[in-house]
């Protein structure tokens, strides 16, 4: 076998294995379930500050993904985390902070806002 193959057989299992680690990480609820569970929950807008003040989901609180890892600790571990982005990628990637760190009721919304039909705040 050449190295090429070798090259392309160990990056598709790099992303078998992150798949399945983002699917560990996090339960995914679609737009029902999310709804239902907002009031009891901790809503995180992972998404770039910029793209929450044009609009997102009500009572979301807002951390970006690129500051996550500094600012998550202010989170509850004894409330359910439900996490939101633009289209449902760093979500995963909030997720595995989250459980790494020992948090544990860890939800996001299937699909991202892009998706979301549900009531929003959003600038006039």
């Amino acid at each position: 076998m050449s190295i090429s193959l070798y090259i392309a057989i160990i990056i598709i299992a790099y992303m078998i294995i992150q798949q399945i680690l983002n699917k560990r990480a996090v339960n995914e609820l679609d737009q029902n379930d999310f709804h239902n569970g907002l009031r009891k929950a901790q809503v995180i807008d992972v998404r770039e500050k910029v793209d929450y003040d044009y609009g997102h989901i009500n009572g979301a609180r807002n951390i970006p993904i690129t500051v996550f890892k500094q600012r998550y600790q202010g989170l509850r571990k004894d409330q359910p985390i439900y996490l939101c982005d633009a289209n449902g990628i760093a979500s995963y990637r909030a997720a595995r902070i989250l459980r790494k760190n020992g948090y544990k009721d860890i939800f996001m919304l299937k699909g991202g806002y892009k998706k979301w039909t549900g009531k929003i705040k959003s600038k006039k």
